[in-house]
């Protein structure tokens, strides 16, 4: 018998977190809901779910705090909620850690669609590899670790997703709104910035670490690759 994942919705909106309680039920899921952040660090805590929406503006502790906090012991899928249509506050949301993000009103089919396509993204496929190499430098999907030598990297959740990526066709050209599509699993029209953003604080990250090889490469006018030493451009 497969085993129903676990969603916690939290909201201060009462009707928010019903309305999403009956469309992710009916998809066959177990959905639980709190009206806060300390609530819903607890519950998170106790339930251990396999996704968490979670809305930005929250009494108490907001959404970006909780998320951070639900990083430092956890990489679950988190969608985020907020009620503001800005670039600002979804690069932020995405730059604590969550995977995706939704602006209020929105319908509930197509929080479902989220739910259901990070869910799929969330499990390791049995014939996927579980340790990437590129060069010197290993990445741990497993561990959620990225390693070069002695040396051992620090990358936030969508980093080190990014990096993974590259890592596993090194050489091959990506074009920004294609790693968007992969990395984020969504199309954020107009948000390649974000792209940008993760490349620069991977290759700042690796630079900290001393670890010129392999390296992200800009092809100007198309996107990023990884490039191993001695493979030439």
């Amino acid at each position: 018998m497969a085993v129903t994942s676990k969603i916690l919705v939290v909201d201060d909106e009462a009707h928010i977190v019903e309305l999403a309680r009956i469309y992710l039920t009916r998809e066959g899921y177990d959905v639980e809901g709190v009206g806060d952040g300390a609530q819903a660090l607890i519950r998170f805590g106790q339930i251990k779910p396999d996704l968490v929406v979670l809305d930005i503006m929250l009494p108490g502790a907001d959404g970006l705090t909780i998320c951070k906090e639900i990083r430092k012991q956890s990489q679950v899928p988190i969608i985020m909620l907020t009620a503001k249509d800005e670039v600002t506050d979804k690069v932020v949301g995405l730059e604590v850690g969550a995977d995706d993000y939704l602006t209020k009103p929105f319908h509930p089919q197509e929080l479902v669609a989220r739910a259901k396509a990070l869910l799929r993204r969330a499990k390791i496929e049995p014939d996927q590899p579980k340790l990437i190499r590129a060069g010197k430098l290993e990445v741990d999907l497993e561990r959620h670790e990225i390693r070069h030598g002695t040396s051992k990297v620090q990358l936030r959740p969508k980093e080190f997703d990014l990096l993974a990526l590259l890592a596993r066709h090194p050489g091959r050209v990506f074009q920004r709104s294609e790693l968007l599509d992969l990395v984020w699993g969504y199309d954020f029209p107009g948000y390649t910035r974000t792209v940008d953003v993760h490349v620069q604080q991977v290759r700042e990250k690796l630079a900290t670490a001393e670890i010129k090889d392999p390296s992200i490469q800009t092809v100007w006018g198309v996107g990023y690759r990884l490039e191993l030493a001695g493979s030439g451009s």
